[in-house]
């Protein structure tokens, strides 16, 4: 399953199924799981674990040195789940010692062509990255979550599980869970319903998540006296509760 053009580290660990085309190169300290597809003239370079039935397409480079200026050739790494796509020209970089010292990307992922994921960042599952969106370090995107072609993420931002990034959006601040933003800056435009009944939310849970929103983004409430008000509604609604204490470890602010 190897071609004969591509080069592949004696160091590397390749399950017997994994394909890898002509004139790709695989370093040494990688790690690659069955059944996983790796395209031609891509780069994949260690310490890096890649799970099962991946897909790496042309030209991507995956797992090479943070582009960190405080980075001095540490061992970190760059761990990947399960069926993700990374699409022509994606850059994915280990992480650095001045984090957790690893990048983390979790499984069903979509990583259109063109998206950079900075050192340190942590994805979950099921998310999508549209063309060229670029995140800074230590970034952190729940599941579900979409962004839209050419948004840019300022580094430490954290974006919630079901997000909405609209396509240009430039982002500084956190964005809650189930919420839709856009702009330069960002700022929010409401709540991802049509995304939330594709995943089998119900109308009263949608209901309740408009109505945390609400009094977020439209009672002119305090975010202390919103919290207030949040608090024993999280206490009865799962998916309030998740709202909740997303805003509860919120590092550079919310969007507003």
């Amino acid at each position: 399953m190897i071609d004969a053009r591509a080069i592949v580290s004696p160091d590397a660990q390749l399950a017997p199924d994994v394909s890898v085309a002509p004139f790709s190169i695989i370093g040494a300290q990688v790690r690659i799981g069955p059944r996983t597809i790796i395209g031609p003239h891509v780069v994949v370079n260690g310490p890096t674990k890649i799970g099962s039935d991946n897909h790496i397409f042309q030209f991507a480079s995956i797992g090479d040195a943070p582009q960190d200026k405080k980075y001095r050739g540490e061992a970190t790494g760059l761990e990947i789940g399960d069926r993700n796509v990374f699409r022509e020209s994606c850059t994915i970089n280990r992480g650095t010692t001045h984090d957790k010292g690893v990048t983390r990307i979790g499984s069903d992922n979509l990583f259109m062509a063109y998206a950079h994921v900075a050192h340190d960042c942590v994805i979950g599952d099921n998310t999508v990255f549209a063309n060229s969106v670029a995140l800074g370090g230590h970034v952190e995107v729940g599941d579900w979550a979409i962004l839209g072609g050419l948004v840019a993420v300022h580094q430490f931002t954290k974006i919630g599980a079901h997000a909405f990034l609209g396509g240009g959006a430039i982002l500084s601040r956190d964005v809650p869970p189930y919420v839709m933003v856009a702009g330069n800056p960002a700022v929010p435009h409401g709540v991802n319903a049509e995304g939330l009944r594709r995943r089998g939310f119900s109308d009263e849970q949608i209901r309740h998540i408009r109505e945390a929103y609400r009094l977020l983004y439209r009672s002119e409430l305090k975010l202390t006296e919103a919290l207030e008000r949040l608090a024993p509604l999280a206490e009865q609604q799962p998916e309030i509760r998740t709202f909740v204490e997303f805003i509860n470890r919120s590092t550079r602010s919310l969007v507003r």
